[in-house]
């Protein structure tokens, strides 16, 4: 018993110093942290507007109009926040979710969702996409960019095919020259 009461007595006094060298390390770290420049605490953003929302809009549904469609048409801005969502007269509602799921997929993925689904089919690493709540593997969805930078989407549903939704969305990129232009 004796010798177990040095050994308990020495590991305290260990435990101890250990524990003040922990608390003196982390009020060092606390008082040595470096204050950032100002302009270091914020980034600033390209932020897509409502009316070009609207024009990109209004140009999809021209697009869909020479192939004979009405569609669902669905606008998120670079944060996936919908800006407009529009629904064509007599086109499925399951449609419009449809949209701004694909819209959503080509911006967290920043990549266009008819190449991202055949990717995936192929590239079995990637099939676990499909599983995520709010991707939708389905051509339609196409990433905005500006100045290197996705500034929003698009997302098209109901024009007959992934093809069709897929070449409705890309009009309305095309037709606006400095969209997708730096990417």
């Amino acid at each position: 018993m004796k010798i177990k009461y040095p050994l308990c007595l020495l590991f305290l006094i260990s435990l101890n110093n250990l524990i003040v060298a922990q608390v003196k390390t982390a009020n060092i770290k606390h008082h040595e942290n470096p204050v950032l420049p100002i302009d270091l605490y914020f980034t600033s953003n390209t932020q897509l507007t409502l009316k070009a929302a609207y024009t990109l809009t209004e140009i999809a549904r021209n697009a869909a109009a020479t192939l004979g469609k009405d569609v669902s048409i669905a606008i998120l801005d670079q944060s996936g926040v919908t800006i407009l969502i529009s629904r064509g007269d007599g086109v499925g509602p399951h449609n419009t979710e449809a949209a701004r799921r694909k819209a959503y997929t080509a911006l967290s993925t920043k990549t266009a969702t008819l190449a991202l689904a055949r990717k995936v089919r192929e590239d079995h690493d990637s099939e676990n996409l499909a599983n995520l709540p709010e991707l939708l593997l389905l051509g339609g969805g196409v990433p905005l960019w500006y100045e290197n930078k996705v500034v929003g989407s698009i997302g098209v549903a109901g024009g007959g095919s992934v093809e069709n939704d897929d070449k409705i969305a890309k009009a309305a990129l095309d037709a606006i020259s400095d969209i997708n232009k730096n990417r």
